[in-house]
């Protein structure tokens, strides 16, 4: 696949999406929306890709949007209207990447900010380079959270320390990022890389309609109350009950072997 500002690569199973303007920290301008949005529509609909990565090119993950690409309208002091720009930019591509029924991992190469860091959140797992930082940055420059950050930090770090990264916008290192429950791993900057696809590729070799129904059920508990959660997972499990994945899986329990799961 071709794309401007968003270089993509497959192997084992993965597909990489490389976010691709390293000269400008890789904030998104409109084509870089236009370009992941296409990636990541191309993996969904992949056959042979199992598990997507998200990362960047360079020093940075994503600083989020790009206010350079909008310095005249800045300047001249005329209103902006940034809710038109979520709904056709990055609330799109945040509602993509929760309902794609296949994992995507982000590999947090290095800073991630404002609507970067939501980017980020959204992944189903995240993996941080020890260069890595992260900025819930919106307040820095007047604004309110956007791209999903407020609904992610509000669950993964409690309403308090939310309340305390929206409202001071500090960075935020890749050691305490684990610590706080950001990401899943930590890997050293040298082989970030290598450890990642180790991931990926191992989520890739998994029951991948079974890891998808896994995002519906996690996604949906998040927001309804127990009954409703425990309604839900009956009617995904008799999906799931189904796939022939699952009666390798157990076939494979029977006989004290590795399952061959193909994703089907």
């Amino acid at each position: 696949m071709q794309l401007e500002t968003v270089k993509t690569e497959a192997a084992q199973g993965v597909l990489w999406i490389t976010l691709n303007r390293p000269d400008k920290l890789n904030a998104f301008n409109e084509q870089m929306g236009n370009d992941l949005t296409e990636a990541l529509k191309e993996g969904e609909r992949s056959a042979e890709v199992r598990c997507i990565v998200l990362t960047g090119e360079g020093k940075a993950f994503s600083v989020g949007e790009d206010l350079g690409s909008n310095r005249a309208d800045y300047e001249s002091g005329k209103p902006m209207l940034l809710g038109e720009v979520l709904k056709k930019k990055y609330n799109p591509i945040v509602g993509r990447i929760r309902r794609m029924d296949k994992p995507v991992v982000a590999a947090v190469n290095g800073v991630t900010a404002g609507a970067g860091l939501g980017l980020a959140l959204a992944c189903d797992l995240r993996a941080a380079s020890e260069k890595a930082t992260f900025l819930e940055a919106f307040i820095k420059v007047g604004l309110a959270p956007d791209s999903g950050t407020s609904f992610w930090l509000t669950r993964i770090l409690g309403l308090g320390k939310a309340m305390e990264v929206g409202l001071l916008g500090e960075p935020i290192d890749a050691a305490r990022a684990m610590s706080l429950g950001l990401v899943n791993w930590v890997f050293p900057e040298e082989g970030f890389r290598a450890n990642v696809a180790k991931i990926a590729e191992r989520l890739a070799k998994g029951p991948t309609r079974a890891m998808g129904l896994t995002k519906r059920a996690l996604n949906r508990a998040v927001v309804v109350d127990m009954d409703s959660a425990l309604e839900y997972e009956m009617y995904l499990q008799d999906i799931a009950g189904r796939t022939r994945d699952h009666v390798e899986g157990v076939r494979a329990f029977f006989d004290k072997r590795d399952p061959n799961f193909t994703g089907q």
